[in-house]
């Protein structure tokens, strides 16, 4: 039995925390899967270094917009099958969906949307869920192993936020937006790092104009959920919060295979 270390990082921009030491951690972390939210960057305005990583299958999806959303995935194996959306133009030419097919189970890395902007930002975030949740329940029906990751861009309980009564009208927490997720785990899903850490303080993102990190005062807001089904696959789930060079810091599972 084989054990896969997957990794997620919304990094806030792939060529700003390439210049802070990015491709070090990269090989010293050494995991099977990496995915990458909110890379900021077209393929073709990447380097080499940041397109060919040495023992890697590189993937990214970027939005219409330069400079704006995007997500990638760095995989030791290749993927049966990689798509870029759910089938929906609205959602899909803003570059945050990458799906990778596994043996065994499908990889979903997502840049969910923020909701903070205005009222249509608000609705387009909570009309992407509900494509997310069908999209993907499609699939759970078909008896698929799923894991899911990346910034969804909201806390899901009280113990996720370091200031939930300030935050209770902010989008990341707002009722209908934790209410969704709620649902989301009903349907037959897991919070992975629930499985292992019941502890408050734990958070993945932190206002940088604040210099919240330095207080911890922060959200987390970045998940790995799987499948019912692939649970008793997950052996360990942790955030590596002492990794610097974004506003996020990664996540991680172990599961095997």
């Amino acid at each position: 039995m084989k054990t896969l270390k997957i990794l997620s990082w919304n990094v806030n921009g792939i060529r700003a925390v390439n210049k802070k030491g990015f491709l070090d951690w990269f090989a010293k972390v050494n995991p099977d899967i990496l995915c990458i939210q909110e890379t900021k960057a077209h393929e073709e305005q990447l380097p080499d270094e940041l397109l060919h990583v040495d023992g890697y299958n590189a993937y990214f999806s970027s939005g219409e917009r330069k400079g704006y959303s995007g997500v990638a995935l760095y995989t030791k194996e290749k993927p049966i099958s990689i798509k870029k959306g759910f089938g929906k133009k609205e959602f899909d030419n803003e570059g945050r969906i990458l799906i990778a097919e596994y043996p065994g189970f499908y990889l979903y890395n997502i840049y969910y949307p923020n909701g903070k902007a205005s009222a249509e930002r608000l609705k387009f975030k909570m009309d992407f869920y509900d494509a997310f949740f069908d999209h993907a329940n499609k699939l759970k029906k078909s008896g698929a192993k799923i894991i899911i990751c990346g910034d969804v861009n909201t806390a899901h309980k009280e113990i996720d936020i370091a200031r939930p009564k300030e935050n209770s009208t902010v989008s990341g927490f707002l009722p209908e937006e934790r209410a969704w997720i709620d649902k989301f785990i009903a349907s037959g899903y897991v919070d992975t790092f629930r499985m292992f850490n019941s502890e408050p303080n734990n958070y993945t993102w932190w206002d940088q104009v604040t210099r919240a990190r330095e207080r911890n005062v922060g959200w987390r807001i970045d998940y790995f959920f799987v499948s019912e089904n692939a649970k008793s696959d997950i052996k360990n789930a942790f955030i590596l919060s002492e990794v610097i060079g974004s506003d996020h810091c990664p996540i991680g599972i172990e599961k095997t295979i």
